[in-house]
């Protein structure tokens, strides 16, 4: 029998990803011609489902999609990839979500999103879900559902004896966050756009990352990882002391999920009991590889490829270390 040390669960969006390579972003009122299109399952909460699984994690999704042939789409992706589907919720009313992705000929895009039946995701839709938060170890969260849902979640993990873990994104509103839901996080992971918002501070830099990291502490969060693209991340623990661990040289096709893969690769580590040092260098090996490929779910990549990743790293240089 699977122990709970070992489970993650996943409460958070899931859509599909309309996904167009162009060869620059458009300006204001301007028409350019793409030159790929793709259709792939996406979403926050999906991706990082996908990605936690992949990465040899035991993953449970909590989320709703429409009744419709993406919501199909979906559940068979989560389904073929062994993610724990039971409360995967289909709603009658709302089409399941989509996402608009332009793909710029440098690997960086540009996302719209139509939440659908994200946005309806209830706070007693995860109460109906206690029982599969409270057998996990680590319940992982992002913005792409109503706050209000993330709070509930973030409680019942609370009162359940289960590790919060929050990916802000996308950043809310203003920066702006509910008290509460800063003091029921145990781990908060924003980039670095994310923790600008979040904290007024520029992060452009690891100085820059550290001090607003500390910043995100004093609201009362234990930990922070700011993750920082070919900057790698850099982690402040419960003590305060920071540790970077450098990105990964890789060939950069498409950024999108990129997070979302360092999401489900730190918690998958995290659940076999690694460090949270091990588990930031494996999600920085996760994130890099997913920029090798297009499209977000063809790009998250397996155990085996992060580990054969990990190993070369081994090989010549250290992982993670005091900043």
């Amino acid at each position: 029998m699977v122990g709970k040390l070992e489970k993650a669960c996943i409460v958070g969006s899931l859509s599909c990803d309309f996904v167009m390579r162009v060869p620059r972003r458009p300006q204001k009122g301007e028409t350019i011609i793409g030159t790929d299109f793709r259709t792939f399952v996406g979403g926050k909460g999906n991706n990082q489902a996908l990605a936690a699984a992949r990465s040899g994690g035991i993953v449970s999704m909590v989320g709703r999609v429409g009744r419709d042939h993406f919501g199909d789409l979906i559940e068979a992706k989560l389904k073929h990839t062994s993610v724990d589907c039971r409360y995967l919720y289909r709603d009658d009313e709302v089409s399941t979500g989509i996402a608009d992705i332009l793909v710029a000929a440098d690997g960086d895009n540009s996302i719209c999103i139509a939440p659908q039946a994200n946005g309806r995701l209830s706070c007693a839709d995860i109460e109906r879900a206690r029982e599969v938060i409270s057998h996990s170890k680590f319940l992982l969260l992002q913005l792409e559902i109503p706050l209000q849902t993330v709070c509930t979640a973030a409680r019942i993990a609370r009162e359940e004896g289960v590790m919060v873990i929050l990916n802000p994104a996308p950043a809310p509103e203003g920066g702006i966050l509910p008290d509460e839901l800063w003091q029921l996080v145990d781990l908060i992971v924003p980039n670095q756009t994310e923790a600008e918002s979040l904290t007024g501070i520029v992060v452009n830099d690891l100085i820059g990352a550290i001090d607003a990291a500390r910043v995100m502490q004093e609201k009362g969060v234990k930990r922070v990882i700011v993750t920082m693209g070919e900057a790698g991340a850099i982690l402040l623990d419960e003590n305060k002391i920071p540790f970077a661990c450098p990105a990964f040289e890789v060939e950069v096709v498409d950024t999108t999920a990129a997070g979302d893969a360092f999401c489900g690769g730190l918690i998958a580590a995290l659940a076999r009991g690694q460090s949270i040092e091990q588990s930031m260098l494996y999600g920085c090996a996760a994130g890099a590889l997913a920029t090798t490929k297009l499209g977000a779910e063809p790009s998250l990549p397996m155990r085996q490829q992060i580990e054969t990743l990990l190993a070369t790293r081994m090989g010549c240089a250290s992982g993670c270390a005091p900043a």
